[in-house]
């Protein structure tokens, strides 16, 4: 074994955090709800699943930065409170400012702050030749959290209303979260002290914007956030549009398992092949997916298209951290991964609200599908040329 006890419990308590913070990919069902009951239109019911995702993505600098320097479990702690507070206070403030405010700005937040304080720890526990594993592994609780989180969903909004579903989500968020980040630490000297295993230099925030490999990496992530979230933020509603039926949440809860085994394998065959060949290969077939969404009118064909398309976005949220490491080091992995985390904001921003905006519009998310699968060639093309950055004797 290349870790002990201590390293693994950090991937574990990871890895169960983030099966909390999934349920960001909830909001489908939540919003499915406020369009048919509350009479939202889809771009109104899109906000506060964009400003959480807006947040997420702005918080992961500051987090990244402050868990390098007072260590992932406070942070961890703050993201769980945070979260667990605006998913209760959306219990209360039944509007859309409302949402924005608690979904989007407190909980987004409160996402983002976890989300940085897991994997960094983790991966410091083990070998560089580990790395995409392990992230892969502690990754792979967000996008394995919808098998459970979207069939309670509906059935605490079946029963209890969508807004005291947020209050019980909430309450039950907070504890587990802050609880299980009392666990995530970082080891006193990493295993993959980069310098020494692999001859990557340590590289800071402001050194590594001034690589090509920098921008080469965030528009590869962009393309891969937009495609990914525009389907994961509309998926009940696509579904209710294109089959005509309410199991929208059974999609949800089914794709979910596509998204989380896409984030080890990915992980693992990363470390093998290459970064940017990895994304090269799972871009193409995501994006001929999407380029036939539309056409998919039947309840396996759809669950097929769906599949593919969360497994490519999960499998992405493995390689980029591990990308990241292996192109700059990582003793300053936490700011350096919450920089190109950017990218993942900007795609999860534009995507759903493009996909709400066009279907409200034509009735159909058709064109929208179309316009993520040409970005996402493009991705491609771009994972075939990238290189790993050359460091200076």
């Amino acid at each position: 074994m290349y870790s002990n006890k201590k390293g693994w419990s950090v991937v574990l308590a990871g890895t169960g955090i983030n099966l909390a913070f999934g349920v960001l990919y909830a909001w489908s069902i939540f919003s499915k709800t406020l369009i048919d009951v509350q009479g939202w239109s889809k771009s109104e019911a899109s906000l506060p699943y964009t400003v959480a995702i807006i947040m997420f993505a702005a918080m992961m600098i500051p987090a990244g930065k402050l868990q390098d320097k007072i260590g992932p479990k406070l942070v961890a702690t703050l993201g769980g409170i945070l979260t667990g507070l605006g998913l209760i206070l959306a219990g209360f403030l039944p509007s859309i400012p409302g949402l924005i405010f608690s979904f989007g700005v407190l909980a987004g937040s409160g996402i983002g702050l976890g989300y940085a304080a897991t994997t960094p720890a983790a991966v410091k526990w083990f070998p560089p030749e580990k790395k995409g594993l392990i992230t892969g592994i502690v990754v792979g609780g967000f996008g394995l959290a919808s098998i459970y989180i979207a069939p309670l969903t509906n059935y605490l909004i079946a029963e209890y209303g969508v807004f005291n579903s947020f209050r019980f989500l909430g309450i039950a968020f907070l504890f587990i979260v802050a609880i299980l980040s009392q666990f995530v630490v970082n080891p006193e000297k990493p295993m993959n002290s980069s310098a020494k295993a692999n001859a990557v230099a340590d590289l800071t925030w402001k050194e590594m914007l001034k690589t090509k490999q920098f921008y080469q990496l965030w528009f590869m992530f962009f393309s891969g956030a937009l495609g990914g979230l525009m389907i994961i933020g509309h998926l009940s509603k696509i579904a209710s549009i294109q089959l005509g039926t309410n199991a929208g949440f059974i999609l949800v809860a089914l794709a979910a398992i596509a998204n989380a085994s896409g984030r080890p394998a990915a992980g693992v065959i990363s470390d093998k092949l290459g970064r940017g060949k990895t994304m090269m290969v799972l871009y193409i077939l995501q994006g001929a997916t999407l380029l036939f969404f539309a056409s998919y009118t039947s309840f396996l064909a759809l669950l097929a298209g769906a599949a593919m398309v969360y497994f490519a976005y999960g499998a992405m949220l493995a390689v980029y951290p591990s990308a990241c490491g292996d192109f700059y080091g990582t003793k300053n992995l936490g700011m350096n991964y919450g920089i190109l985390f950017s990218a993942w904001g900007a795609g999860g921003t534009i995507g759903p609200l493009m996909g709400g905006a066009i279907a409200d519009k034509t009735g159909s998310y058709g064109l929208a599908f179309i316009i993520a699968a040409c970005i996402l060639f493009v991705a491609a093309f771009m994972g075939f040329i990238i290189k790993p950055y050359k460091h200076k004797a």
